[in-house]
């Protein structure tokens, strides 16, 4: 994998430079790795002199914005959400802790800074935006809204074989529904309300089945499942490597994704929506970000209001209803916002911009 990312990189004329992630203790090891960083890019700075540093999330900003003060580089602030919300409302770092405590106020300060200094930032939302302009008064001229992207070339249903009955190799009948969840599970998924959508599916689809594409322990899926009540061969767990994962996708009819409701999510946008929908799979959802702004009126997606059995009760219902939306008319809608090529513009227009 690294052998092919190198590849890639010099073909594309594009350097790569790295230091190891430090994971513990806890704190102090974000503190070296930060140290580190700076040592790094002292020496790239002084080697190449670059004129613009662009930074993804807040670790790589505190960076950034010490290279900015340090040489008067333009310096992009792509903050990819609220880090520090984040990691509250995740309970990473529980506020009843004095030393997260701590933590939180100093990265909020931090975060002015971060928004203060910086010549442009990059929100994942308009949402998210919004909130910045309330804090910052930052101006429209200074922000750009780009929404995780994917490659719809490779994330297109018109790929697949529909001659081949795939759901063979995962011992699913041909005539069963197929719910899938793509992803990782914990902190921000909520996989007990998932499966209780999934339980509520059953009484209206007997044949449903709920396909996990997930590299996560199986046995967190599994456990969950049997505390609920739920039959355990109705759950089917497999991972995908990403070329593998279009064939995988294909034989869903509906996916689904909860996410944590909280203020921090305001600011996410969830890759997997892209990659889901330019296969053609209708998806149902919670709101976060601009899911619901994006996703309200178009008929291959429901936003449901909350978390609740009545919620879960009435998008049920409208299964059928979204599984009868054309799959091109699906990849077309979502290739209007999540396309790759709209988000390498942005980019390149903000690149433009700074010069």
């Amino acid at each position: 994998m690294e052998t092919d990312l190198k590849t890639l990189l010099n073909n594309h004329s594009i350097n790569w430079h790295y230091i190891f992630y430090t994971k513990r203790p806890p704190v102090i090891s974000t503190w070296l790795d930060i140290r580190k960083l700076k040592q790094k890019c002292n020496k790239l700075m002084h080697k190449h002199q670059f004129e613009i540093v662009h930074t993804r999330s807040y670790i790589a900003s505190i960076v950034g914005l010490y290279l900015k003060k340090k040489s008067s580089i333009k310096f992009i602030f792509d903050m990819r959400g609220f880090y520090a919300d984040e990691r509250v409302d995740g309970n990473l770092w529980p506020q009843k802790n004095p030393i997260f405590r701590f933590i939180y106020k100093k990265f909020k300060k931090t975060e002015k800074q971060l928004l203060k200094k910086c010549d442009h930032v990059v929100s994942l939302t308009y949402a998210g935006a919004d909130i910045i302009h309330k804090w910052d008064n930052t101006t429209d001229k200074r922000i750009s809204i780009i929404p995780c992207c994917t490659d719809f070339d490779h994330f297109n249903f018109k790929n697949i074989d529909h001659n081949k009955n795939y759901k063979k190799n995962f011992n699913i009948e041909d005539n069963s529904f197929v719910l899938t969840y793509l992803g990782s599970i914990g902190t921000w998924y909520l996989l007990d309300e998932m499966l209780l959508f999934f339980k509520k599916l059953l009484e209206y689809k007997s044949d449903s089945v709920f396909l996990f594409i997930t590299k996560d322990d199986p046995s967190l899926i599994q456990n969950t499942a049997r505390r609920l009540n739920i039959d355990q061969s109705k759950i089917i767990i497999k991972s995908s490597n990403r070329d593998e994962l279009p064939k995988t996708l294909s034989i869903t009819d509906i996916a689904i994704f909860f996410i944590k409701p909280s203020f921090s999510k305001k600011a996410s946008s969830p890759t997997k929506l892209a990659e889901l929908m330019g296969m053609g799979i209708p998806v149902i959802c919670n709101n976060i970000g601009d899911l619901d702004a994006q996703l309200s009126t178009f008929p291959g997606a429901l936003v449901i209001e909350d978390l609740s059995n009545e919620s879960f009760q009435r998008a049920v219902e409208k299964t059928e209803s979204l599984t009868l939306t054309p799959k091109n008319e699906i990849h077309n809608f979502a290739k209007t916002i999540y396309d790759l090529n709209i988000g390498i513009e942005r980019y390149h227009i903000m690149y433009e911009n700074l010069q």
